[in-house]
């Protein structure tokens, strides 16, 4: 049987350049990165090194701004709650977009329950946020602005630059959770204007348990982990240094091979979000061109995608419906809510994440295997059978 892997939003597999730098720190370079003595300084240096990595691959001019997590969902955590637990003496108002990660939108909500107050902007039928729908929200207590690069759902890539530009003008702390994006398609964080940013390795073939956050120096954050002085006193405990070694090294390549990635994951997707629609009552969700090179997203109606997930998977395709967070929750997506779809249509959702290890022939495959899929779905379906009955009956 053929085995396609279309869940790369979800993780991807580890390159072998990055297994291979990491390898010495599992073993021959086994020392902790704050001691004083010799066998420290193998892991402080790679540290340091890794640090100057990530740096690169964001633009960041100073590599002291990155500080190292264990993953995205720590980063947004961080963000959300040391960002604005450092500003609280200039107010208490948090403004997110309602597509938000749940890492970001419960991390709000935590501090709605510290006394602070949350706004949540809408957004469009695409998910895209509109940057005056963010001015009209600014209050004189608002000191904390994050909406996300782009949504990993419906792949949206938000207009984070112009968002930017109006929180500047008020002096208020811009995050963006650019997990999604960083290494993927081009993330600068001069250009992009803000002043935090949150990544996470296995999104671009790096090691699960490796992730950053950016903080641009002068802008105060407090930390989450109260102990030692690692990561300049913002991120308690000893450090994951192979973790740290794979994010460096996978961020390096990433920033040499994503010219080459983008080229070559376009078509693909495109072909997925022009062929696929071809099977009756199948929505393209998410802004038809603005969005990710290796993402195609879908609803289809009457059916419910975890279905589908299970007769692809038996197909030997693997895919999610909505995101990894969420997709054995058995609910529907509140991205594709916020969209302004109906709960039955949000139901069927089914996300196609492509990777540097797909070919056009995964694609054609899986146009080949979908109809018959949907089909045997809709057969057994009442939401279909009702439909049939009356509006085609009606005919």
């Amino acid at each position: 049987m053929k085995r396609v892997y279309l869940d790369h939003s979800a993780t991807n597999p580890l390159l072998p350049e990055v297994k291979e730098a990491m390898l010495p720190y599992l073993g021959e370079y086994f020392g902790n990165p704050s001691s004083l003595h010799e066998w420290g300084d193998p892991a402080r240096e790679a540290i340091d090194n890794a640090r100057s990595q990530i740096a690169g691959l964001i633009g960041a001019g100073d590599p002291d701004e990155v500080i190292f997590t264990a993953n995205g969902t720590e980063s947004n955590n961080f963000a959300i709650k040391g960002l604005a637990l450092a500003q609280q003496t200039k107010g208490k108002h948090i403004i997110i977009s309602a597509i938000e990660h749940f890492s970001v939108m419960n991390s709000a909500k935590t501090m709605e329950k510290m006394g602070f107050t949350l706004t949540m902007v809408p957004v469009d039928k695409f998910g895209i946020v509109n940057p005056e729908d963010i001015r009209k929200s600014l209050r004189p207590d608002t000191i904390l602005v994050s909406i996300m690069h782009a949504n990993g759902e419906v792949g949206t890539i938000e207009p984070i630059k112009e968002i930017a530009q109006i929180t500047r003008e008020k002096k208020i702390v811009f995050h963006t959770d650019a997990v999604a994006t960083c290494g993927t398609i081009p993330v600068n964080v001069k250009d992009l204007g803000v002043d935090a940013l949150s990544l996470a390795g296995n999104q671009f073939y790096g090691p699960k348990g490796s992730a950053a956050l950016w903080v641009r120096r002068g802008v105060r954050i407090l930390p989450l982990l109260d102990g030692g002085i690692q990561e300049g006193g913002r991120r308690a405990g000893t450090e994951d240094v192979p973790a740290i070694v794979g994010l460096g090294k996978a961020a390096e390549i990433a920033a040499k091979e994503m010219s080459n990635r983008i080229q070559n994951l376009t078509p693909m997707r495109t072909k997925l979000i022009t062929q696929l629609p071809k099977i009756e009552n199948v929505i393209v969700t998410g802004h038809p061109q603005n969005r990710l090179p290796g993402h195609a997203s879908f609803c289809v109606e009457f059916i419910e995608g975890e279905s589908m997930l299970m007769l692809l998977n038996s197909q030997g395709i693997a895919v999610s419906s909505g995101s990894s967070c969420t997709s054995r929750a058995l609910k529907a997506s509140h991205v594709l809510l916020a969209m302004g779809l109906s709960h039955e249509v949000a139901q069927g959702s089914i996300l196609f994440t492509l990777g540097i290890d797909n070919n056009p022939e995964d694609i054609d495959y899986v146009l080949e295997v979908m109809p018959p899929i949907v089909d045997r779905l809709r057969q057994m379906s009442p939401l279909y059978s009702k439909y049939i009955k009356t509006v085609k009956g009606g005919k």
